[in-house]
């Protein structure tokens, strides 16, 4: 083998300086094209949603319509935080009840992992204090839903006597 001339050492050099240029020119300019997509985007979705301003009594009122939903804890706590939340919202509508009864537990059909604790009870009180209690439901972190509502009232009394009514109702939180 023969050693390489300066003319060749400084041939070869300059094609291998050519090479990379070639190299990062072609992939620095995909890079530079796709970061100026990123940045046009960027910017788009920041003015859009600078045009979003919602107004804070806006968000209030909204705000109140959305019940507050808690995460669900194992059984055994759920069950007594949900009870003990339904027991207070009745007394705060002056409904007084028969002691709750929990059901059994069944499997969720929407909610893979979790199941559905109900729980049911019997009451007599006026219909404004049972229409109070609805209205109080939605503030109930732990409540999924009302799975069954009974109202009877004595059709024979007087209108004033037939504001009473016997409410059987269960409602129902998740657990894990």
């Amino acid at each position: 083998m023969s050693k390489l001339s300066e003319k060749d050492i400084r041939t070869i050099r300059i094609g291998a300086i050519c090479a990379v240029a070639i190299a990062v020119f072609a992939f620095g300019i995909k890079w530079l094209e796709n970061w100026s997509s990123v940045r046009k985007s960027l910017s788009q979705t920041r003015s859009r949603l600078s045009e979003v301003a919602v107004d804070e009594s806006k968000l209030a009122s909204l705000m109140s319509i959305v019940p507050i939903f808690e995460v669900p804890q194992i059984e055994e706590k759920q069950k007594f935080l949900f009870r003990d939340k339904i027991n207070e919202q009745l007394k705060k509508a002056r409904i007084e009840s028969e002691p709750l009864q929990i059901q059994n537990v069944r499997k969720a059909r929407q909610t893979p992992g979790y199941k559905v604790l109900p729980i049911k009870f019997k009451a007599k009180c006026r219909f404004e204090q049972l229409l109070d209690f609805l209205t109080s439901l939605k503030e109930n972190p732990y409540l999924a839903g009302v799975d069954e509502l009974k109202i009877q009232c004595d059709t024979k009394q007087t209108p004033e006597k037939r504001q009473d009514v016997t409410v059987e109702m269960t409602v129902s939180t998740l657990v894990k």
